[in-house]
């Protein structure tokens, strides 16, 4: 995802051609999937953001019908965000549209290539993960 803000993948202004979500959404929806469901602090430590772009993105995110805010599963305080099942359908055919761009440019490249190309995304992206104090995986 950080790699994918400078490629042929965002041709519109920020998002893939054809896209039904914007990327704000695309990442925020992706995060709460892998971690379950997440209060504004947790999505703030997670993106490194500030607590008042994370309310705009989150509330444009439930007026879309993407997310829900829920009581905390585990019993604390904060009010999280889950996925709604609109949601979570957007974020799969965005997902599939982002995977055929990926194998229209990967389409002629052996599959050594393509497995140490995805070896080293992993890792440029976790070093940068690092780098700014945000290891990936979180605990």
């Amino acid at each position: 995802m950080l790699l994918s803000r400078h490629t042929h993948l965002n041709q519109t202004g920020g998002r893939r051609k054809g896209s039904t979500l914007d990327r704000s959404a695309y990442i925020l929806l992706s995060r709460i999937r892998i971690q379950g469901p997440m209060s504004i602090g947790e999505l703030s430590d997670a993106f490194g953001l500030d607590a008042s772009t994370l309310n705009r993105q989150t509330a444009a995110a439930m007026r879309s019908g993407l997310v829900e805010r829920i009581a905390d599963p585990d019993g604390g305080m904060a009010r999280k965000f889950r996925i709604t099942d609109q949601g979570g359908a957007l974020l799969d055919e965005e997902r599939e549209g982002v995977i055929e761009s990926l194998e229209q440019i990967l389409t002629d490249w052996p599959q050594d290539d393509i497995a140490a190309f995805a070896s080293f995304l992993k890792r440029f992206n976790t070093d940068i993960e690092q780098i700014a104090g945000r290891p990936w995986p979180r605990p």
